[in-house]
């Protein structure tokens, strides 16, 4: 059964009937993400899609108000008239999870879901300045405001960001724009291991060149990108983006600064906005199998021993985003979780969150990373206060 709401009061009137009768609800967006999380028996969902529209947009201002269920593809339209941009640079989960949804601006905060530029621009939930939501007692919540002098409740909207629906339904977010970058270029550097890509990109990061994406490509995966001159090799991605004059003062500085590393090569701006758009969405993995997919995040140094450590024991193949930070891992077999959590331990620590893998693998696998005892009763205290019959999205609690 599907309910999709309209409005706020709706939508409350339907949380508190299940909430009665502590019958769940699996709570969604567009449902681009379907898939994700443990598996869950509850087959009743709740779409905040039919709630769309910009209620709000003064580009001067640089922030936007929007209905939850508005499509990230409509948000991006408007933003791009008035030259203005989601600086966080959300992903698109549907080549990689061969899902048909559409996806949605409640949908992006209640996940989280954050891109290459996250190295400087921060996360998803680092843009959001308030929220409206209906919590588990059927009450209409507000928090936040239009611009960051007002911090009243702002910890709430980042408490409700990564929540993935299990203290809430958004139906309303407010959130900096701010404005577009007026061309980007990315250096490759071609050639490099793992561990020379590593320390290639701190190198760059710590350049006054404002570097805004730092990734790597082993040569396993750089093969998947067949008409790119440097396929045959690995490919380690430096992107500097503003001003058309600025981009190519700094680009020749880290040219100059990376010219001993390995063979170098320049993408202009269509050829690094295709390039980036691809890392962003994981699609050198969007293969159309079920193979399990990890989203692992460890210190930018830890990330290529961990590979190294699983390559010596199950079949993966990696690539590297955030200087190294954020490591998408395929498994060529099953997802293992707990040997994949044993060695990010080994390497100082992180989590690791099952994006894709079969329902059985996901009933098998904590698909979030386990908490600390602390932490998870803290989560229990929190999920109780905004969901008492804790009948949202069972099988998504972190």
């Amino acid at each position: 059964m599907l309910h999709i709401p309209t409005t706020e009061e709706e939508a409350a009137a339907i949380i508190i009937d299940h909430t009665a009768r502590r019958e769940p609800l699996s709570i969604f967006g567009g449902n681009s993400r379907a898939g994700f999380g443990n598996a869950s028996s509850c087959d009743i969902t709740l779409s905040a899609r039919g709630m769309t529209g910009i209620v709000a947009y003064n580009p001067g201002e640089m922030v936007m108000t929007a209905r939850s269920g508005t499509p990230v593809a409509e948000i991006e339209a408007a933003l791009a008239a008035s030259q203005q941009m989601m600086a966080f640079e959300p992903m698109d989960h549907r080549p990689l999870m061969a899902t048909s949804g559409v996806p949605t601006i409640g949908g992006v905060f209640a996940a989280n879901v954050s891109g290459p530029r996250r190295i400087i621009a921060g996360a998803a939930r680092d843009s959001l300045l308030g929220i409206r939501f209906v919590n588990g007692r059927g009450e209409i919540v507000k928090a936040g405001g239009r611009v960051m002098k007002n911090v009243t409740g702002l910890d709430l909207p980042k408490l409700m960001a990564g929540s993935h629906g299990t203290l809430g339904l958004l139906t309303e977010v407010t959130f900096r724009v701010p404005p577009r970058n007026q061309t980007e270029r990315t250096l490759v550097i071609s050639g490099l291991t793992d561990e020379g890509a590593t320390a290639a990109m701190a190198a760059a990061m710590a350049l006054s060149v404002e570097v805004s994406g730092a990734a790597h490509l082993p040569v396993s995966v750089a093969s998947t990108f067949r008409t790119a001159p440097w396929a045959d090799q690995s490919a380690t991605l430096l992107r500097l983006e503003g001003l058309s004059g600025s981009v190519a003062v700094r680009m020749d500085k880290l040219t100059a600064a990376m010219g001993n590393l390995g063979s170098l090569s320049h993408l202009e701006e269509s050829d690094s906005q295709a390039l980036w758009q691809t890392i962003r969405d994981a699609a050198p993995f969007a293969d159309g199998t079920m193979r399990p997919v990890w989203r692992v995040s460890v210190a930018p140094s830890a990330g290529h021993r961990l590979v190294a450590a699983l390559r010596l024991e199950v079949g993966v193949d990696a690539f590297y985003d955030w200087q190294g930070g954020l490591v998408w891992l395929r498994m060529e077999a099953e997802p293992d979780g707990a040997l994949l959590r044993h060695h990010i331990a080994a390497v100082g620590g992180g989590h690791a969150t099952l994006l894709r893998a079969s329902a059985q693998a996901r009933a098998e696998n904590d698909a979030f990373e386990p908490q600390p005892q602390a932490v998870s009763l803290l989560s229990q205290r929190i999920k109780q206060k905004f969901d008492p019959a804790g009948i949202f999205n069972p099988g998504k609690m972190g």
